[in-house]
């Protein structure tokens, strides 16, 4: 009963042990604190950068060109705007040389908003980092694709973008890791124990050592892999990171009127599974892409063209995009955010409106 926090440090600590992962580092990520949202306590091979995100991304990218394998973290995805340049010449690399340069380097930076972070704590990334081709770029939303996802990351050779929905870094998964103690309350509490460091003031914590699951394996998630997550025949649903939560629970909730929803996490935003969506399209026949990016320029805007272009004769309804809104930032009042992103009333709001729409 891995949260995503703990189920990407045992990742971590698989990768430190078996996967060449020679350095984690960035802003506070070593000790004492292990990350601002606690992602890399415990790890040997974590440290502490300066508060320099330029230099942080620049740092990883050298290790990369000399072939050590880093997870270098931006505390919060609203900082890495001045390291485009960097991640441009890093998605680059490895195409231009034809593979003689390979950059197995792999950026983790929390993303979207969900916690209240006001406008310099709830920016959303997906839509900038897909414009930077070269990349693989994932984004879970459960423990379980947590782990794999940072496995796949650290098993790959092209720079990896590794998009973490800050508002779910604390949800317990209900699919078990392999190696991670039983899914009940016991085996949380045990979870726990092995993995979470006491309070840094406490006592606890002067001699505190992890103690990690003996049976990790290198259980990996393929990038361009989605995952049907509630299956459906009137309308299909896209979406990923901490909406694909909300849009499991408005289907569940429009089931019981009778309204069939698919509901499909992507995954994997660079490569992404156009034929997981293609065929759910097809047999629904009315799409609506969710995330929660300004609606301006957004990645959900690439997959509606597609199904434009190669589903325009057999859509019953225009396909949708239900994005964020296009302002500069997220405030800090409940109202303010809420206006500003998806909620699960516009979900459902969008996915009666489609149905009703008559082909």
């Amino acid at each position: 009963m891995a949260n995503l926090a703990q189920a990407i440090r045992m990742a971590l600590h698989y990768g430190e042990e078996n996967l060449d992962l020679e350095h984690i580092f960035g802003e506070d990520v070593g000790p004492p604190l292990g990350g601002a949202f606690t992602v890399t306590q415990g790890l040997s091979k974590s440290w502490n950068s300066p508060l320099d995100e330029r230099g942080i991304v620049g740092a990883a990218l050298g290790l990369a060109y000399a072939n050590v394998r880093a997870v270098a973290e931006i505390q919060f995805c609203d900082y890495i705007y001045n390291t485009i340049d960097l991640l441009k010449l890093a998605g680059m690399s490895t195409w231009s040389t034809n593979g003689d340069w390979m950059t197995p380097m792999t950026i983790m930076t929390p993303v979207g908003a969900g916690i209240r972070g006001s406008i310099y704590h709830s920016h959303s990334f997906d839509a900038t980092a897909t414009h930077i081709p070269g990349f693989k770029i994932v984004m879970p939303s459960n423990a379980l694709d947590a782990y794999g996802m940072m496995i796949s990351c650290l098993k790959e050779n092209n720079p990896t973008l590794y998009l973490l929905p800050k508002a779910l870094i604390r949800a317990d998964g209900d699919e078990q890791i392999p190696g991670e103690p039983p899914l009940t309350p016991e085996g949380k509490k045990q979870l726990r124990e092995m993995v979470d460091m006491p309070i840094v003031t406490s006592t606890a914590h002067k001699d505190w050592k992890p103690k990690w699951p003996v049976g990790l394996t290198d259980y990996s998630v393929p990038f361009g892999k989605g995952k049907i997550v509630r299956e459906g025949d009137q309308v299909t649903v896209v979406t990923y990171g901490r909406h694909v939560l909300i849009a499991r629970d408005v289907a569940d909730q429009l089931k019981q009127e009778g309204i069939s929803v698919e509901v499909i996490d992507l995954r994997s935003l660079w490569p992404y599974d156009w034929e997981m969506i293609s065929q759910s399209i097809a047999k629904t026949k009315r799409v609506i892409f969710v995330n929660e990016d300004t609606e301006v320029t957004n990645f959900g805007e690439h997959l509606l063209r597609r199904t434009v272009e190669e589903h325009f004769y057999t859509l019953h309804a225009r396909p949708r995009l239900l994005a964020g809104a296009f302002v500069p930032g997220i405030g800090l009042a409940d109202p303010l955010e809420i206006a500003s992103v998806p909620q699960g009333s516009d979900i459902e709001r969008a996915i009666r409106e489609i149905i009703a729409e008559a082909p």
